[in-house]
């Protein structure tokens, strides 16, 4: 590695030193993985194209299922296998209906990792373990859940903190990370929420993370399926860290989007409780999703199932966003991170550059503690 000096700015600027060939952390020797870089699972945008391209750059992509059905959530499978020999893995929110189908498909096509949340996943962590050493990768935003996924199973913890797009805690990374490593430093952790750089992966690993999640960032990239018209705003540095918006009115789950009229319009109060439901039902339609499957619960499990009718709901705000790229009449996920991203970038040359910049930043570190910044 070429070390750098710091620029005016006193940023570090890489003068262009080979990564290494792999990294060695808890996550990237539970994985199997060269790089503790994750992709999170995100609807329409982590699909089996872009889940390959981040496994193959080293790193692991995980294929977002909420809206596949188990037939397509097998096929996708089947296509990341033809693009890559490398670990990756799906996710699966268990509140969410189709969800339990779409994990049983996981584990009947011996996925290596299961990344589960908003849900009791002790049954997923049981049949990955007993039937192929599968591994289970559990999404929290506080101790308490934490607790309750480590007790269930869990192999590694997805900290997620307020910083994140979607649904982020309402504690920041720089606390909760170090919060949860002290707590179960038995358990690795990958940090997830305002991580975007190489600057990001060198401070989750300080505070006690094995690696880290960027959704944001591998969002904006070209393999990545997101409307390329949503890529060039969050490039074009228009966007800053500011401009996002977090609450719970969206779709009945705190969650931070972009800022937008539209956004702004939503979350100021949720949708009548009719509209909700004739959009819920829309939405089940169009992810085929049999109402069977939702009308008792909106009998039997009324708090739970308004939640999810919510949730099913925003599902066409947010397709308009991330698939039609109509950020006047759609809503964006999106995290804080976004004010740090500037460019779309191939995925391979994105993760050599998060590692080189991880190194850096590193080695700043250890000069300025260990040898007085000189």
């Amino acid at each position: 590695l070429v070390y750098i000096t710091p620029s005016h700015h006193h940023r570090h600027h890489i003068t262009m030193a080979a990564a290494p060939s792999s990294i060695r952390t808890r996550i990237t020797s539970l994985f199997q993985c060269r790089y503790p870089i994750i992709l999170p699972g995100m609807s329409w945008i982590s699909d089996p194209k872009l889940v390959a391209a981040v496994s193959n750059a080293g790193g692991v992509g995980i294929l977002a299922t909420g809206p596949l059905t188990p037939t397509q959530t097998r096929h996708a499978i089947r296509e990341i296998r033809s693009r890559t020999t490398s670990p990756f893995g799906i996710g699966t929110t268990l509140l969410m209906p189709g969800a339990s189908e779409n994990a049983k498909v996981a584990l009947e096509e011996r996925v290596p990792i299961v990344n589960i949340s908003l849900g009791k996943g002790d049954w997923i962590a049981e049949r990955a373990h007993g039937e192929y050493g599968g591994k289970v990768l559990a999404t929290v935003t506080n101790r308490k859940h934490a607790q309750s996924a480590i007790e269930a199973g869990a192999d590694a913890l997805m900290v997620t903190g307020h910083e994140a797009a979607a649904h982020g805690g309402d504690v920041t990374s720089l606390v909760l990370v170090p919060s949860l490593a002290a707590r179960f430093p038995e358990v690795p952790l990958v940090a997830a929420g305002g991580f975007a750089d190489g600057r990001g992966l060198a401070c989750a690993i300080s505070l006690g993370a094995d690696g880290v999640a960027m959704g944001s960032r591998f969002a904006i990239t070209e393999e990545s399926g997101l409307a390329r018209g949503m890529k060039e705003i969050v490039s074009s540095g228009d966007r800053t860290e500011s401009d996002t918006l977090y609450g719970k009115n969206f779709d009945g789950i705190p969650a931070r989007v972009m800022k937008s009229e539209e956004s702004m319009r939503l979350m100021n109060g949720p949708a009548p409780l009719p509209v909700v439901i004739y959009r819920a039902f829309n939405a089940a339609r169009k992810m085929n999703i049999p109402l069977y499957k939702v009308i008792p619960g909106l009998i039997t499990q009324w708090e739970k199932m308004y939640i999810i009718a919510q949730f099913g709901a925003a599902t066409e705000s947010i397709m308009k966003a991330t698939v039609d790229g109509n950020i006047e009449e759609g809503v964006q996920f999106i995290g804080q991170s976004q004010g740090l991203i500037g460019d779309i970038p191939k995925v391979d040359d994105l993760v050599q550059r998060i590692i080189c910049e991880a190194m850096d930043a590193s080695a700043h570190g250890y000069d300025t503690f260990h040898r007085g910044g000189k």
